[in-house]
């Protein structure tokens, strides 16, 4: 009768986390917090790096946020070896096939470079045969082959030299790449292309790779054996006549090319070269020729070309935030109208969404972290900003909750531009963090709501400690104002964006209806589109990664 009486009043899910030695038949409710108000909400288990309350991630969630969307440069409250280190911790703590998996979605999925290499190099010192099942997904370009060796050379997994096995993946590689990719993957130093060469000594297997191997290491060979696109380059080099050879953009900048030689790199240039070299074309002159300036911005704001080069806010964000004063005024008005176009490759999620943007001192901290001469000039702000401003074009009905000690009055209007809203967010006045303060004024407020976003580094201090109101022992105030809205909408769900990530959130990653997010791309809204439609599920982010089938298919080639 006691199991029927709980179950009765809805607070099974509560009693799981009380009394978690129970018999598992009594935990069948997966709903949280829908009748008692707040009933026992757990208790934080660990400080964040600002000193508040917070909650501690599994190590192999913590492993996934770092792992899919953090970067190893300095951030505001860590270093880069911090960073390094808590990596290098979380992998050796998880399950070794985790590792290969993560390995493979971050490189897949998010983009990443030197994580991917990293998990790679560790899997390299623990398993060389899951290394050698995702290789071929992770290490896919020259950059990430460069990178992998690098990595493993310096000796942060425990080794310094390749190895037998992880040399014999590296060989594989050149050898199976293309005259063309080879080529194109020479540039990049520390180690190069030619470095790895030497280390590995790859077999050539025609006489054409016979001579690029010697071409690339500057040893003898045939110059009539080279592949063409060598040739051309190595023509381009001694008269600059004729067409450009479509090599690498590096390439190019490290000649000394005349403006009529740029002029033509940007008549041609695809979009995407386009949009990451304006300040480039604006040095050597490009913008003065006349027609050019045209041009480049139809280019720039051309529908199709956009829709194809799949560009998104971040992107274009990043590119505005860089073009110098050189760089012609239609020209960046091109890239504020191919935002409004990218917008459409940004999920609406067709519900009631609130955004809250963190405008703390700590977010105006470089976005993917500090670096010695090469900090990007996109803040974590500004990161936040644009998360709010494109969610609300796309989705009317968004309520934008931008805060630092309390939640901060700000109008927008939602027919104004993305980059116009986003600067504006960007721009208030720094202070203190309080992530609880725009959760208790929607609480306070009793407003219906489908889904929120918190975009944040989660350090929150202001507000904490705090001592429950439903009793209990130190937990986040952040945790407690979700819980009084989730009693008036017990359907919502809460998306915690963290642009700095670390090991801790304000708010637990083991509830079904809050997805923990480190760092940020413009994945994120696919990430959070996906779990917006979902049913409710406390792995989401781990499951995602436990999808990749290489590591299922690999283990079963393994086991027989």
């Amino acid at each position: 009768m006691l199991e029927v009486f709980f179950f009765k009043i809805g607070i099974r899910s509560a009693i799981r986390v009380a009394f978690p030695n129970e018999p598992r038949n009594i935990m069948a409710n997966q709903t949280l917090f829908q009748t008692i108000r707040g009933a026992f909400v757990p208790p934080a288990d660990s400080t964040n790096l600002a000193g508040g309350t917070a909650y501690r991630f599994s190590d192999e969630h913590a492993l996934a946020q770092l792992a899919s969307t953090g970067c190893l440069n300095g951030t505001f409250y860590a270093s880069a070896a911090d960073q390094l280190d808590s990596v290098l911790a979380l992998a050796m703590k998880v399950d070794v096939r985790f590792v290969a998996q993560t390995a493979v979605y971050a490189r897949r999925e998010g983009f990443m470079k030197d994580m991917p290499a990293l998990l790679c190099a560790v899997l390299a010192a623990r398993d060389t045969a899951l290394l050698e099942a995702v290789f071929p997904d992770v290490i896919d370009n020259g950059k990430m082959l460069r990178t992998f060796v690098q990595i493993l050379r310096s000796g942060v997994v425990g080794r310094k030299s390749l190895g037998s096995a992880p040399k014999r993946l590296v060989r594989r590689w050149l050898e199976r790449a293309s005259d063309d990719q080879l080529f194109r993957a020479s540039v990049g130093n520390s180690p190069s292309l030619a470095d790895v060469i030497k280390m590995v000594h790859p077999r050539p297997g025609s006489a054409r790779r016979e001579a690029l191997y010697g071409y690339l290491i500057g040893r003898p060979y045939d110059v009539e054996k080279l592949p063409a696109l060598v040739l051309d380059f190595e023509r381009y080099k001694r008269d600059r006549n004729g067409a450009v050879p479509n090599v690498p953009f590096q390439m190019l900048t490290a000649l000394d090319l005349d403006t009529e030689a740029w002029t033509e790199i940007a008549r041609n240039a695809p979009w995407q070269m386009t949009r990451m070299n304006l300040n480039t074309f604006a040095r050597h002159g490009v913008f003065e020729v006349n027609g050019l300036p045209d041009l480049i911005a139809r280019r720039l704001a051309d529908e199709t070309l956009v829709s194809h080069a799949r560009a998104f806010p971040y992107q274009l964000l990043a590119a505005f935030q860089n073009v110098g004063d050189a760089v012609p005024a239609r020209v960046r008005d091109a890239l504020q109208d191919a935002m409004e176009i990218a917008t459409s490759n940004v999920p609406s999620f067709r519900s009631k969404v609130a955004v809250c943007v963190d405008a703390s001192g700590s977010m105006h901290s470089p976005v993917t972290g500090y670096r010695s001469g090469a900090s990007s000039k996109v803040r974590c702000v500004d990161a936040a900003a644009l998360v709010a401003a494109t969610l609300l074009r796309r989705n009317r009905d968004t309520i934008v909750l931008p805060f630092t000690e309390s939640v901060i009055n700000v109008r927008l209007n939602q027919r104004d531009s993305i980059m116009t809203n986003a600067k504006r967010l960007a721009s208030l006045p720094a202070g203190g963090t309080n992530c609880s303060a725009p959760l208790k004024k929607l609480a306070a407020d009793r407003t219906k709501l489908d889904l929120v976003i918190m975009v944040s580094d989660n350090e929150s201090w202001i507000d904490s400690p705090t001592h429950g109101r439903w009793g209990g022992g130190s937990r986040t105030a952040t945790l407690e104002a979700w819980t009084e809205i989730k009693r008036r909408n017990p359907q919502a769900k809460l998306v915690c964006i963290d642009i700095t990530p670390n090991e801790t959130s304000q708010v637990p990653s083991s509830r079904p209806d809050i997805l923990n997010i480190g760092g940020f791309s413009d994945r994120v809204f696919d990430v959070i589109a996906a779990f917006a439609k979902q049913s409710p599920d406390p792995d989401f982010w781990v499951r995602e990664i436990k999808r990749n089938t290489i590591i299922n298919e690999t283990e079963m080639k393994i086991a027989s």
